[in-house]
């Protein structure tokens, strides 16, 4: 017996390869299961006996793999050359501390590549952990109930309920079907969504229209299907266990880090290779050169940079995290800082997504509510009394105090009204906030009609026989219903416009009337005037039926309903904001264009501006030139636009040449977020738009993409200012060898001291404004051009032709300071243990690190004055400040840094002598920010960066 139930279990786990030829009864024996689902503890069962339903990650790196990439990079390699030549110096001349340099570089190759390795380990996990915020779910029946449980819980014998816009959790035969149409191009390639049936259209499965399979999207319609196959054992299980994970291409960021480490690490070959070349001709000593090229080569490399980046970007993700707004990855976070025009769908971003019945006009006449408190409000977008109630266990809507079924008077709405609201309709009632799944529309028709009639009741005396979806080009949605007397009525609802000219009667007093042209266009008239009010206006008509078919005339016009969605409290600010920093938003909606400006105006899309409105028909006509014109406008609404018009508005715009943003949460808006530069999908939205986009919002909130957009602007700001930072002390550190070679001095800084510097004291204030905030004006300034680089002729020119030379003045001034109060004479050799000659290096270095906290302190803005951020507000700054003074102190007192750098005690005033050339740099670095914000034109030329 437990040999049988080991082997029915194993049948289950490895579904049948016939399931599609087979007769309904048998498949349900099979799967053990029948129309209603599983028992909860027979589904927890198979769970267990057959694991969760998710792919494994194939072709995944390895962890091993992963750590020793880090190693590829130039940085790592000249590092690791310069150790090999410090282990060759060392053999061939024991004793000089060679040998330590070597273990020290060899030391910052691995702490390199490790420090790099774990933030990128440990951000992926985090990238992981924020995914499962989000994660997929299924509905399915189970004690004849419906579910919402997480999509790798599904089992085979499940019954899963599917409707448009859902990815399809997992393989599965169909039992029911209403116009159900699939896309199936995740396995056969081919985009054309294929009608479903019931009946097995083809002997190989995945041709065979009784199916669908897990991955694949629902385009439209819905239906119901058993789970005959989860995991590893579906379709795209199959393909998935026999695919290697492609190569990730690189983001615009990498490839700007990429450029740089190639521009720095080129200039550090080629003078290490050339003033080896001078030094071993000049002074004929090969070890020597040797190293000096070691030290060159040092100093050129700013060995701190990649784990400082990956750092601010893994910090700047975790900080955008917590304002709900998850980046899918790390380096897409500077994409932001470049937009200049964010494409935003209205409900639920610029408004709230709570849909609400605000008015009727039932036939001909308007039907106020009786207890109108509070709507009126609601149309502003203030508080109102309308709400959607709550979802007692029973699964009937109550409705509060202050709902439509409360508001109006039940015997001024015809019964045949409510049927066409609660009826055609795909929403349905949920226990989960706001009381209903699907479309925010249908669910406020959905409660409105609940709360005059029972649904439940209302859909088992009217089933519904067929449905003819929601297109975005017909803008209607209609279905054939049986009456309880055994006719067939067709309920109809979609946009005034069509649904009007598509009636050629109307209810009024309980009886049905002849409808005049007049009269429609009087109807359209004061469809106009809701939509003014910033309602969102439906139309409702029914007919009785023949036969089950579409129709498109003859329809009796029931009225229309006036919902309403408030504004966001916050978006007006937040669009001021993008206009403030030079960016265009632009509005899509499949509203009427009078809705929609009244919504713009509302939101402060338009202010005292006049706004250009263009509708979906205008999009198709207009030549490419005539576009371009009116897609210069300021301020811009798309109105009564389809899904599949976002793609070509995307194109537009980067015709232009301009760098677009772009939301979504349905299914048809994939591809105009996959093809924006930036696309951003709804927390909300269905799987296929979240899988499209480069980042999510968790809340979706319009005001969220432009915190958004100032994080990314100042990542890149802080990562030019760390970088700015950085080298700087570059030149201080290369000219003590070439003046080594030059001039014949003893070497005013060793490699040792080199390190100290690259490693220790400008780590942790390079890591400090990393984490800088915003400078004021970051959000009014222009938008950066898509060309902008990291590392720039300005920014070279800045560190290297400004910065560096005044910290190297103040390093040769205290160097010569020590070494003539010591009895110094110009030509004279020092040995490397003469205490004066390590007073003197020690002198040096400690000027350069005096001046190094001056440039942390002016490298925090690149514009404004460090004055205006307060020179103690970023405690990480003063941190850094302090790690350096602790350093310093330790390589000039500690017995034991007088051992590892060479170093020795030097008085006081040594130190007192590099102050003025601090103050010197801060004060140039103050005049430069001052001259560009005059826009002195040759200013900007050299120092713009």
């Amino acid at each position: 017996m437990e040999s049988a139930a080991a082997e029915d279990r194993e049948a289950l786990c490895s579904p049948r390869g016939d399931v599609h030829r087979i007769s309904l009864p048998e498949f349900l024996e099979w799967s053990g299961t029948d129309e209603n689902g599983l028992m909860g503890r027979e589904a927890g069962r198979r769970l267990r006996d057959c694991g969760p339903n998710v792919l494994e990650d194939t072709g995944k790196e390895g962890i091993v793999r992963k750590y020793f990439r880090q190693f590829r990079n130039f940085f790592s390699i000249l590092l690791a050359i310069g150790a090999l030549l410090s282990f060759l110096a060392e053999y061939m001349d024991p004793g000089q501390g060679n040998l330590y340099i070597g273990l020290a570089l060899g030391g910052v190759v691995v702490l390199n590549g490790t420090f790099t390795f774990i933030q990128e380990y440990q951000a992926e996990k985090t990238m992981e952990s924020f995914r499962q915020l989000i994660p997929p779910h299924a509905r399915v029946l189970r004690d004849g109930m419906v579910l919402d449980v997480l999509a790798s819980e599904l089992v085979v014998g499940d019954v899963l309920l599917l409707e448009e816009g859902d990815k399809v959790p997992a393989d599965g035969r169909l039992i029911e079907v209403n116009s159900l149409k699939v896309d199936n191009s995740a396995l056969t390639g081919e985009a054309e969504p294929q009608l479903r049936s019931l009946n097995c259209t083809h002997p190989e499965m995945l041709e065979c229209r009784n199916m669908v399979f897990s991955g694949t999207l629902v385009q439209s319609g819905n239906g119901k299907a058993i789970v005959f196959g989860t995991g590893a054992h579906t379709q795209i299980g199959n393909l998935a266990t026999l695919t290697e994970q492609t190569s990730a291409v690189d983001t615009p960021i990498r490839k700007e880090l990429n450029h740089f480490i190639k521009v720095i690490s080129s200039i550090a070959i080629f003078l290490g290779v050339t003033f080896f070349l001078l030094a071993f001709f000049l002074q004929d000593l090969f070890l020597a050169s040797l190293i000096f090229a070691i030290g060159i080569i040092v100093a050129n490399v700013p060995e701190g940079l990649l784990p400082t980046v990956t750092l601010a970007l893994s910090l700047a993700s975790r900080r955008m995290a917590d304002r709900k707004a998850l980046i899918k990855q790390l380096e897409s976070v500077e994409t932001l800082g470049s937009t200049t025009v964010i494409c935003t769908d209205k409900t639920g971003t610029l408004t709230q997504n709570k849909m609400a019945v605000h008015s009727l006009i039932i036939g001909y006449e308007d039907v106020d509510p009786e207890e109108p408190e509070g709507f009126a409000e609601e149309a502003a977008g203030q508080e109102s009394g309308v709400n959607t109630g709550e979802m007692p266990a029973g699964g009937e809507v109550i409705p509060e105090e202050g709902l439509p079924g409360s508001g109006w008077d039940p015997a001024k709405i015809p019964p045949v009204f409510l049927r066409v609201a609660g009826l055609c309709n795909n929403a349905r009632f949920s226990e989960r906030s706001p009381g209903y799944t699907g479309d925010p529309t249908e669910g406020a028709l959905l409660v409105f009609a609940n709360g005059f009639t029972d649904l439940k009741e209302l859909n088992v005396n009217y089933p519904r026989l067929e449905e003819f979806p929601f297109d975005s080009l017909t803008k209607r949605m209609e279905v054939l219903c049986r009456t309880p007397e055994g006719g067939l009525e067709s309920y109809l609802k979609g946009a005034p416009e069509i649904v009007v000219e598509m009636c050629d009667s109307l209810i009024e007093g309980g009886g049905v009337r002849e409808l005049s042209r007049r009269e429609k266009e009087e109807l359209l008239d004061r469809h106009l005037r809701m939509a003014e009010r910033g309602e969102r206006v439906i139309a409702l008509a029914y007919r009785e039926a023949e036969k089950p078919e579409e129709y498109t005339e003859g329809f009796v016009f029931l009225g229309f309903i006036g919902i309403v969605d408030p504004p966001r409290p916050e978006a007006k600010g937040a669009i001021a904001k993008c206009h403030a920093a030079g960016i265009k938003v632009v509005m899509i909606t499949g509203d009427h264009p009078v809705t929609a400006e009244s919504i713009a105006r509302g939101v402060g899309l338009a202010d005292s501006e006049a706004l250009e409105i263009i509708t979906g028909d205008e999009l198709k006509a207009l030549s490419r030139e005539e576009l371009a014109e009116r897609l210069k406008k300021k301020s811009i609404v798309f109105a009564r636009t389809s899904p599949v018009q976002k793609l070509k508005i995307v194109q537009l715009f980067q015709a232009e040449g301009e760098i677009v943003t772009m939301t979504g949460d349905g299914v048809n808006d994939a591809p105009a977020i996959k093809n924006a530069d930036m696309g951003v999908a709804m927390g909300s939205g269905t799987d296929v738009s979240r899988e499209a986009a480069d980042m999510v919002l968790l809340d979706d909130n319009f005001a969220t993409i432009v915190n958004a957009v100032e994080e990314g602007r100042t990542v890149f700001d802080n990562i030019k200012k760390f970088i700015a930072y950085i080298l700087t002390s570059n030149i201080p550190e290369i000219l003590p060898f070439i003046a080594f070679v030059l001039f014949a001095l003893p070497l005013p800084m060793n490699v040792q001291l080199i390190l100290a510097i690259d490693l220790g004291t400008d780590i942790l204030p390079a890591l400090a404004l990393g984490v800088e905030k915003g400078e004021g004006d970051i959000m009014r300034r222009p938008p950066r051009s898509r060309d902008e680089k990291l590392l720039t002729s300005q920014v070279l020119f800045t560190s290297y032709g400004i910065k560096g030379p005044i910290e190297a003045a103040a390093g040769f001034f205290c160097y010569f300071a020590v070494l003539f109060g010591g009895g110094w004479s110009f030509g004279e050799q020092l040995a490397n243990s003469n205490p004066l000659y390590m007073q003197s290096i020690t002198a040096f270095f400690s000027a350069v690190i005096i001046c190094q906290i001056a440039n942390v302190f002016t490298s925090r803005t690149r514009l404004q004055s460090v004055f205006t951020k307060g020179l103690f507000k970023n405690r990480y700054v003063l941190a850094g400040i302090v790690s350096e003074l602790l350093i310093l102190s330790f390589i000039i007192w500690s017995p034991l840094a007088h051992l590892i750098f060479n170093t020795s005690p030097i008085d006081l005033k040594y130190l007192l002598l590099a102050l003025p050339f601090s103050f010197f740099l801060l004060a140039v670095d103050e005049l430069r920010k001052y001259a560009l914000r005059k826009n002195v034109g040759w200013v900007s030329r050299l120092f713009r960066w």
